[in-house]
């Protein structure tokens, strides 16, 4: 087959302010700023550039990470990327992260295996649902995307087994079994988590790690392990296959699906089955919770939007490397972004999926869900933390006295407002998230930050009468007397201590 569309050449990465770009460009020009595309492909994109990295330039220690810095690792990379050319081919003999040997398996349709888009009797209710022909660059996305966040259900077939031997794509029944869900997505929907610095590059050498990060993981006994562009797996369970389930690499590319591009669609089974979160194997950028009796995970919630979950995520300010929830991406990240930069950024964002049957979709309120915050280097540290998760303890109470006010205001005329009390504070927090970045930037302990903090309680307080207001009516006297019974009273959240 004729080698054609190298992803190193190729313009097919988006990019916020440029439109696509090639692999090259991604490493030669330092004014890309950050990724484009939804959340999903966001974060594959960021772990396809990571795995790169590791594979071109993984620092031996922290010393070795300062000295290489962001330009020398997009150099190294460019020169691995020009040693290993041939292996990027969309098309061709080896084509990128495809089986020729999959081929028996049967063609999807792109649009069958994108959650987004409504296909067979799906009700579309959006433009955005409509299932449209794909270029070479769109079908470069989708089938990285596929690697990581493939949707659990029928549409794999499993019937093309390559590994001789190999149960795991049979039931207990001995037929083909339903495609298992890709690491990256879990049972709900994993939240992803990644520090974002000045410009691309700076980012991706701050979440580069370093050899000595990934012995202290105790995560993947292969180490770094073999991009698997280098190596090709054969089969399910091969040797590769097995050294990628215990490598950083095979969670950077996890090769959950086995594809190979057709015509008008791709062939589709299932590929290299990676142990889960609670068999205590995770992705550097999943925040888990190992203190109870089972690993909890951090799921993409579209009703609690990321930002809420900062302090969850720098816990490790205050708390032991056993409580709450751990992600390395971050963990391993912040104080090195702390030295090395005045100012990054917290990203975190994926996609919330339902599932019925074994089978995964995107439904109802399921929607992709992302957040970036600021942090400044020079205010982090113990103190800066318990402000903030001072203040978002302090909003999380007015959001309940909110929601008790609102089923109080229905109570009192005997109607049931449990459906409108969630919309109410969830209107609360949509008008908080617009100011949190403010908060953030004002919670250490100077004279001026406190001012701006008791500014920011009375836009708060403020937000809760609005929300109120908005779904607690008093057209009538019935309703105004309510109304006035259960309006929410915010002094004594005003005069704490801010």
């Amino acid at each position: 087959m004729e080698n054609r569309f190298n992803l190193i050449d190729e313009p097919w990465i988006p990019v916020a302010d440029y439109g696509r770009v090639s692999l090259k460009d991604i490493f030669t020009h330092a004014e890309y700023r950050a990724l484009g595309g939804n959340p999903v492909q966001k974060i594959a994109l960021l772990k396809l550039l990571l795995a790169i990295a590791q594979a071109a330039a993984t620092p031996k220690d922290e010393a070795e990470w300062k000295s290489l810095g962001a330009e020398g690792l997009a150099r190294r990379c460019l020169a691995y990327l020009d040693k290993w050319h041939d292996r990027f081919y969309l098309y061709g003999e080896k084509p990128f992260l495809q089986m020729p040997a999959i081929k028996a398996a049967k063609v999807q349709l792109f649009g069958a295996v994108l959650p987004e888009i409504s296909t067979g009797n799906t009700t579309v209710l959006s433009q955005v649902q409509i299932e449209r022909p794909l270029d070479d660059s769109g079908k470069a996305l989708l089938l990285l995307t596929l690697m990581g966040f493939a949707l659990s259900g029928k549409k794999t077939d499993n019937s093309v087994v390559l590994t001789p031997g190999y149960e795991g794509k049979r039931n207990d029944k001995g037929k083909a079994s339903t495609g298992r869900t890709g690491p990256s997505v879990g049972h709900m929907g994993l939240l992803h988590n990644f520090l974002l610095g000045s410009n691309l590059q700076n980012s991706l050498w701050l979440n580069l790690f370093t050899s000595q990060q990934v012995e202290q993981m105790n995560l993947y006994p292969e180490g770094v392990g073999t991009a698997p562009w280098e190596n090709m797996p054969t089969g399910e369970d091969c040797d590769q296959a097995r050294k990628l389930k215990r490598s950083l690499m095979g969670r950077l590319i996890p090769m959950c699906r086995f594809c190979l591009l057709a015509m008008d669609g791709l062939h589709y089974s299932e590929g290299i089955a990676h142990p889960g979160y609670k068999e205590g194997v995770v992705d550097p950028s999943m925040a888990i919770n190992n203190s109870g009796k089972e690993p909890k995970a951090l799921w993409v919630d579209p009703e609690k939007r990321p930002w809420r979950e900062l302090t969850s995520l720098l816990g490790f300010f205050e708390q032991t490397a056993t409580q709450g929830f751990q992600s390395w991406q971050l963990r391993s990240g912040i104080n090195r972004a702390r030295d090395a930069t005045k100012k990054f950024s917290i990203w975190s964002g994926g996609l919330r999926v339902s599932s019925n049957a074994g089978e995964q979709y995107a439904s109802g309120s399921d929607d992709f869900v992302e957040s970036q915050i600021e942090l400044h280097s020079d205010t982090l540290g113990e103190i800066w933390f318990s402000q903030l998760k001072m203040e978002m303890e302090s909003l999380d109470a007015l959001a309940k006295n909110l929601y008790g006010r609102v089923l109080g205001f229905f109570k009192e005329q005997t109607v049931d407002g449990a459906k409108v009390a969630p919309r109410a504070t969830h209107l609360f927090w949509q008008l908080c998230e617009r100011d949190f970045q403010n908060l953030v930037d004002h919670c250490d302990q100077t004279e001026d930050a406190m001012k701006v903090r008791r500014n920011l309680r009375k836009r708060f307080a403020g937000y809760v009468h609005q929300a109120y207001d908005t779904y607690c009516p008093k057209d009538t006297a019935r309703q105004l007397e309510a109304w006035a019974k259960c309006r929410p009273n915010n002094s004594k959240y005003l005069n704490q201590e801010a």
